[in-house]
């Protein structure tokens, strides 16, 4: 599954978390940052961002500057120097949610699962997509149902059977076993 926002981040929100900035680089007030979406390339051109930190939310514009290793440089118009830089350490590069680049289809954001009902192809609602969990094959559905109790549903064309977000809803044919504990 595709995704623009990583697992620890807040989907519920009108906005889309992009990028987390790490810290200063270089004397210009250039950062450092993680890029939390699976389109990296969505910085390369000079863009429109939300900056949040705790209770500061900014509109501010930035683009790529440089890479290194795992981590973008990103300069962000009206921070010039490193000492301003620092203040924006652990801030949040957001979009707002209509401006997420689209997904090939039968691909989704985690925004988009989270929330979901899921039922079984008979009709047995399992509860209520509340995680999504990262494992490097495949993602895994976190369910919570009415009572409380979690199940988790591996991301598999086996066990999936169909997505429909806008209907809220999500249908699951379940491995023998996988409900059972």
């Amino acid at each position: 599954m595709s995704r623009d926002v990583k697992s620890g981040v807040c989907w519920v929100s009108e906005y889309i978390t992009v990028g987390k900035i790490t810290a200063p680089y270089g004397v210009q007030g250039a950062v450092k940052v993680i890029p939390l979406t699976d389109f990296p390339e969505r910085f390369s051109a000079k863009r429109h961002y939300f900056l949040v930190k705790e209770k500061l939310k900014r509109e501010v514009d930035a683009w790529v500057v440089g890479r290194r290793k795992r981590e973008l440089i990103i300069k962000i118009d009206g921070i010039d120097t490193p000492e301003q830089a620092r203040e924006y350490r652990n801030a949040l590069l957001q979009v707002p949610r209509e401006e997420v680049w689209p997904l090939p289809e039968g691909h989704f954001y985690h925004f988009q699962l989270i929330g979901l009902q899921v039922k079984t192809e008979e009709g047995t609602v399992l509860g209520t997509v509340v995680d999504i969990l990262e494992t490097g094959s495949n993602d895994v559905y976190v369910l919570k149902d009415e009572q409380g109790k979690e199940f988790l549903i591996p991301a598999l064309k086996e066990v999936v059977k169909g997505i429909h977000p806008e209907e809220g809803l999500m249908l699951v044919r379940p491995l023998p076993g996988l409900l059972e504990g």
